[in-house]
């Protein structure tokens, strides 16, 4: 008996020998052969990430104006297993259905979703696409579904969900719609740029995401003395673009009222500065909205043919040709030659002028106003010859990237390997360009002969450290001298005032120098010949010619009217742009002959003279309203406070401005929208505008001269400022007047100008909306 108890013993202690062994080669492989294995495992349990998203970059126009910006926004989520628990299927069903738009079958997919794992129904679902980054209406409507839901329940205390709810989010937004939609581009839903600057600045405009990495215990609460590593977001670049979104809004304008009565394949508007290169404005027709960029159907809405497409010119690129030939001092306005047609030399060749028979014998000078063919195959291809103008064609920036900061640039190389070619090339047909490559050089003749790099970044600022990069003027090269470009730009003047035959004479603004020049390309059909029903007209031009602010280049392809020209068509729209433009930037008119017999007559009180007489506007920023009322008082100047401040925030005239006898000073002295409006009758319209913008209103205008009425309305929450004007003098009953010219490119009827009428112009933000669809191909022949 005691053997066995020894044994067992014996046995039992052996046993638990080998445990404790078993158990100690099992805590070593896991502490120390395992170890850091195990290890890491357990740092995933217990160590969470969490990222922390960048603010992406918003883009505003040049006087930060908003562009495109960060906008709260909702993605709806349901939870079929609630809804299916509270038996409101058909209710959740129809009632997202009215708000979101979404298919009734594809919905009751959702509500009916289950897990894939347990079968059951799924706990969560979003609501993809209707439901996803909707606005704060949706949600809204959204909120009272829910709120019905719950009063089906209220006597129930077991129901507390509904099954419905939102989770908050950001999306991009661009608060002016269509607005200089071609330059913006667009986001995708998920915040990535897809076209536009949007696409080319992503990685800026996006910023890099943060992180927080940090400890939890078993339940995944966070240790409050865990280990904590924090990497802060970096938020993307704010840009302030050089797009002047008046203006833009000028153009867009402009531009919807021809391509609505022309129906054009598309239509293309850039306006700059002459003397920077800054894109003032840039528009494409058909457009598209950015914010509902997934309804636009045709995929050629989205093309910005600014800078991605090429066309032939036709007569506008005369310019390098005339440019040139003065250059190289081979231009005689007063020499004369046999207009109609003319053979290249060297070849059996004939070239011909629109108007086959010619004008007889005409000076170089009326070549120029009437765009006669044979006038710069002689200058082109007889004077400069192949060389000298391949030379002129790429120095003028033809044939190489503008290098402008947009998506999609293209170019075309220009070769003239022939004696014909070269004779077309003097023309502008056989050649390629794009719109802003027109612009840029039609700039480089009204800024004194320097090709400037255009651009569209004004600065960029950084809002991680508050630090701003202006954008500088690039100058490429002196293309020709600033003595051949003020001579080019007279004579390109006079194809504008020349009444009588002068093709652009319907761009023609009074009480301001215009330089330009028409062009009429005719396209070729698919039998590879030309089609006489087919063709691209364009303008292009600055103004003023002495001191030149903008310059726009305005093309429309294939417009519906075949017996139109550039003249006819562009030139009108280029006119309407320009002009209010010009007002809106303060550029003072000259005076015209009229006014000045008129100044004559008033016993000699010439403006000019008056000018240098004035006092100038003394400067009230950051003074108390009091002080500023007591200075103007004590100088005897007319003033109107606007707003309920106490200090003056903005004030017009500027200081420093010359100021009229009797003018009044306008003091603001807040930045709320609702302030009363000044009572502006008796002003100029450009006091009138200047006023108006500073108060950031929309303004529509009829008539011309001084305000004598003025109506405040209020559109969709926007005021709207109505101005009637009538010249000094004039009475209460209003005439309209107009004459009729012909556009000797287009061979169209036109209005020439002179004539009086209403016009619209804006002193803030507007949206243009537009939607046809259409494209651009084809080859050009020059008309």
């Amino acid at each position: 008996m005691v053997k066995r108890i020894k044994l067992r013993t014996l046995l039992l202690g052996g046993f638990i020998t080998l445990l404790f062994v078993v158990l100690l080669i099992r805590m070593f492989t896991l502490q120390i052969v395992q170890g850091s294995t195990w290890h890491d495992k357990g740092v995933k349990s217990w160590a969470k990430a969490s990222n922390i998203a960048a603010e992406r970059g918003t883009i505003s126009d040049r006087n930060g104006d908003p562009l495109a910006i960060n906008a709260p926004a909702y993605t709806v989520v349901i939870s079929p297993k609630v809804i299916h628990a509270n038996g409101t299927e058909e209710m959740v069903v129809q009632g997202l259905h009215q708000i979101l738009g979404k298919d009734v079958e594809e919905l009751r997919k959702l509500v009916n979703a289950k897990d894939s794992k347990t079968g059951e129904y799924a706990k969560s679902k979003e609501v993809r696409n209707e439901g996803w980054k909707i606005d704060e209406a949706k949600k809204a409507q959204v909120d009272k579904l829910n709120d019905q839901l719950k009063e089906q329940f209220k006597n129930k205390k077991k129901i507390q969900e509904t099954g419905l709810d939102t989770i908050k989010e950001s999306k991009r937004y661009y608060p002016q719609g269509f607005l200089a939609a071609h330059v913006l581009g667009y986001t995708d839903r998920d915040g990535n740029g897809v076209a536009g600057f949007e696409a080319k600045f992503d990685k800026e405009l996006a910023g890099t995401p943060g992180k927080l990495n940090y400890e939890t215990d078993a339940s995944g609460y966070k240790l409050p003395n865990g280990k904590e590593v924090y990497q802060p977001a970096v938020n993307g670049m704010n840009y302030k673009l050089t797009i002047d979104d008046t203006i833009q809004y000028y153009i867009e304008s402009a531009m919807k009222e021809a391509y609505d009565k022309y129906q054009p394949i598309s239509m293309t508007v850039i306006a700059a500065d002459p003397k920077t290169m800054e894109i003032l404005g840039m528009a494409n027709l058909p457009n598209f909205d950015p914010n509902t960029y997934w309804n636009t159907a045709e995929q050629q809405d989205f093309f910005n043919y600014a800078v991605k497409a090429t066309y032939e010119p036709g007569s506008t690129f005369k310019i390098v040709t005339l440019a040139g030939s003065i250059q190289e001092k081979l231009f005689d306005p007063n020499a004369k030659y046999m207009s109609g047609e003319i053979l290249v030399k060297g070849t059996r060749q004939k070239l011909h002028d629109i108007k086959r028979a010619g004008w007889g014998p005409i000076t170089f000078l009326e070549g120029v106003k009437r765009s006669s063919n044979v006038a710069f195959v002689k200058l082109g291809s007889e004077m400069l010859g192949k060389e000298r103008l391949l030379k002129y064609i790429k120095d003028f920036g033809f044939g190489e990237k503008t290098g402008i900061e947009l998506p999609g640039e293209i170019s075309k190389e220009i070769n003239l390997p022939g004696p014909v070619e070269v004779a077309t090339a003097s023309y502008g047909h056989g050649v390629s360009v794009t719109p802003i490559q027109q612009l840029v050089a039609i700039s480089a003749v009204a800024n004194g002969g320097k090709l400037l790099t255009p651009h569209i970044i004004k600065e960029k600022t950084d809002p991680n450290n508050g630090q701003t990069q202006d954008t500088t003027p690039v100058i490429k090269r002196q293309v020709i001298s600033p003595e051949t470009a003020k001579e080019a730009s007279g004579y390109l003047e006079q194809v504008v005032a020349d009444q009588v035959i002068g093709t652009g004479r319907n761009a023609y603004i009074d009480g301001y120098r215009v330089a330009g020049k028409t062009g009429t390309a005719v396209k070729y059909g698919p039998d590879g010949k030309p089609d006489s029903s087919k063709s691209v007209v364009s303008f292009i031009g600055f103004a003023p010619v002495n001191d030149p602010k903008i310059s726009v280049i305005v093309i429309m392809d294939q417009p519906n009217d075949p017996t139109v020209g550039g003249g006819s068509v562009a030139a009108p729209v280029f006119k309407k742009i320009v002009e209010q433009s010009l007002q809106y930037m303060g550029v003072p008119k000259t005076l015209t002959k009229d006014d000045k017999d008129k100044a004559k007559e008033n016993d000699g009180k010439n403006s000019a003279i008056q000018a240098k007489n004035r006092p100038p506007a003394p400067d009230l920023i950051n003074k108390t309203v009091k002080d500023a009322e007591k200075q103007l008082l004590k100088s005897g100047i007319a003033f109107d406070t606007i707003g309920k401040g106490a200090t003056v925030t903005k004030q017009f005239p500027a200081k420093g401005t010359p100021m009229s006898p009797g003018q009044r000073i306008y003091l603001l002295t807040e930045t709320d929208k609702t302030m009363e409006v000044p009572d502006l009758n008796g002003e100029s319209l450009r006091d009138a505008l200047d006023v108006l913008t500073l108060m950031k209103l929309s303004v529509n205008v009829s008539g011309e001269g001084y305000v004598s009425s003025q109506k405040v309305t209020n559109q969709d929450g926007k005021r709207i400022v109505q101005l009637t004007l009538k010249p000094a003098n004039e009475p209460d009953n209003e005439g309209d007047s107009s004459g009729t010219g012909k556009d000797s490119e287009g061979d169209g009827n036109t209005n020439a100008p002179g004539g009086s009428g209403a016009s619209s112009t804006s002193a803030s933000n507007q949206n243009s909306n537009n939607k046809s669809a259409g494209k651009t191909n084809g080859k050009n022949n020059d008309q």
